[in-house]
């Protein structure tokens, strides 16, 4: 039993070496608007998803194309030996989050005496970068 959990526990670093990881948060735009432009870059090989953001409009896209670029170099020191997979469009974005923030909550005057409540959203952005796993068509 004891073989079985140490196979398994080496297999997990094999994986885990094969991924990497970078993470963004209290980004102060609301999670709503980065989905927009998160949605346009996963599952896309990595060179492209940066040509993406680097033509996208959205103001979500600059924040986002500098954590791909962390998340590339992280790759990059845990995979020295595979620095040709990265050129060669074997890495892509495996898996991208967006999760809520805080928010900061505000007081705006209101007509009548009232107060009407302002809340500034910010997110959390997670990005896993991993290799292309091989369709059947590319085996053959």
């Amino acid at each position: 039993m004891g073989a079985r959990k140490r196979e398994s526990a080496e297999r997990l670093k094999e994986i885990k070496k094969q991924t990497a990881i970078a993470q963004l948060n209290d980004v102060p735009t609301s999670p709503r608007k980065m989905r927009l432009v998160v949605d346009l870059v996963r599952g896309v090989e990595v060179n492209r998803a940066l040509d993406i953001l680097k033509y996208t409009k959205k103001e979500a896209s600059i924040r986002l194309e500098k954590l791909l670029r962390s998340a590339i170099a992280n790759w990059e020191a845990k995979n020295e030996a595979d620095r040709k997979e990265l050129e060669n469009g074997n890495v892509c974005v495996q898996t991208i989050m967006v999760g809520q923030g805080r928010s900061l909550k505000r007081i705006r005057t209101a007509p009548q005496g009232r107060a009407a409540r302002i809340r500034k959203r910010s997110n959390h952005v997670t990005i896993v970068l991993g290799k292309k796993s091989k369709t059947v068509k590319e085996e053959q």
